[in-house]
C-alpha cells in the first residue's frame, strides 16, 4: 500500500501544472511593468534635456537628440558624484557590517536564553519594526546633532538602531532552527560562548547573513531622508546629490539626473544579482516558528 502511495505521489509530481502558460504570460507582463521604468531611465540618460518631457520621454534617442556621455560627465561634475558615492559606500558597508554582527549575536542569545528579560528584548525589537520613521525623525535629528553623529561614521550607529529590529527578528528565527546538540558537542570539546558562535553558529547562519545584508544594504544605499536630516551640509550621499540637480527656480536637469540615477543603481543591482539566490532560503529560515 505504501509503495502504491509513493508511486501516486511521484506521478503527481511529474504531472505538468494545468494552465502553466497562463501564469508564465501573466508574470512576464508583470515583469515588463517593473522593467519598463528602468528602461526609460536608461534611454533618457543618453538624450538631451530638451528632448525629455511629454511624449518625447518614451521615444528612443535620435540623431538630433542623442547626447552620448555628456549627461554623465555633466551629472558627475555638478553633483560631485564621486565624493557622494564614497560617502554612500562607507555608510552602507559599515552600517551593514554593524547590523549583521551585532544583531546575529543578539538573536542567538535571545534564542538560547529563555528568560523574561530576553522575551522583553525580543518584543521591543519586534515592536520597533512597526514604528514609522516620521514619528521620531525630528527627535532623532536633534539627538544626533547633540551627540555629534552628523558625519558618515556617526550615521552608522543610527542605522544600527533602525535596522536592528528586522535583522534580530530573522536571526532569532534561524537560531531556533539550529540543533542544540551541535553547540553542546562544541562545548564538550572546550569551546566557550565566543568559540561556539564564531566557529559553529556563524557559518551555519550564512544564508540569513546574506539575506539581511541584501535587505539592509538596499535600504541604506537608497535612503534619502535620514542622511538629509542628520548629516552636515559638508557630506552628501548619492540620493542627496541627485536632489541637488534641481535648480533654485524649480527647473530640473533631467538628462544629468537620469545619468546619475543609472550610476547610483548599478552597484546595488550588481550586489543583489550576486547574492539574490540566498534571499528565499534566508527568509524562510528566519521565519521558523520557535
Amino acid at each position: 500500500m505504501a509503495k502504491n502511495n509513493k508511486n501516486v505521489s511521484v506521478d503527481a509530481a511529474d504531472k505538468p501544472v494545468k494552465h502553466g502558460w497562463i501564469w508564465t504570460l501573466g508574470l512576464t507582463v508583470l515583469a515588463l511593468f517593473f522593467i519598463f521604468p528602468i528602461f526609460e531611465v536608461v534611454i533618457n540618460s543618453f538624450k538631451e534635456t530638451s528632448a525629455i518631457g511629454g511624449t518625447d520621454t518614451f521615444i528612443l534617442p535620435t540623431k538630433e537628440t542623442f547626447s552620448g556621455l555628456v549627461n554623465y560627465v555633466q551629472g558627475i561634475a555638478d553633483t560631485n558624484f564621486w565624493s557622494a558615492f564614497g560617502n554612500t559606500v562607507l555608510i552602507t558597508v559599515l552600517s551593514v557590517l554593524a547590523i549583521i554582527i551585532c544583531t546575529s549575536m543578539c538573536g542567538w542569545y535571545i534564542a538560547r536564553v529563555d528568560s523574561k528579560g530576553t522575551k522583553l528584548i525580543y518584543f521591543l525589537y519586534a515592536f520597533s519594526m512597526v514604528i514609522p520613521f516620521q514619528m521620531v525623525m525630528y527627535t532623532l535629528a536633534y539627538v544626533a546633532q547633540n551627540l555629534n553623529l552628523t558625519s558618515p561614521i556617526g550615521l552608522v550607529p543610527v542605522y544600527l538602531g533602525f535596522g536592528a529590529g528586522l535583522a534580530t527578528f530573522m536571526f532569532v528565527g534561524f537560531a531556533k532552527s539550529i540543533p542544540l546538540e551541535i553547540e553542546e558537542a562544541a562545548m564538550i570539546d572546550g569551546c566557550g560562548a565566543c568559540g561556539i558562535f564564531f566557529r559553529i553558529v556563524l557559518p551555519i547562519m550564512k544564508p540569513t547573513y546574506i539575506t539581511v545584508a541584501i535587505l539592509e544594504a538596499m535600504w541604506i544605499w537608497n535612503d534619502y531622508l535620514l542622511p538629509y536630516l542628520v548629516l552636515d551640509s559638508d557630506y552628501k550621499t548619492v540620493p542627496i546629490a541627485i536632489q541637488f540637480l534641481q535648480t533654485s527656480h524649480g527647473q530640473v536637469e533631467w538628462g544629468p539626473m537620469m545619468a546619475i540615477i543609472i550610476l547610483a543603481i548599478i552597484p546595488i543591482i550588481i550586489f543583489y544579482a550576486i547574492c539574490q539566490k540566498y534571499i528565499i532560503g534566508g527568509v524562510v529560515a528566519g521565519a521558523v516558528k520557535g
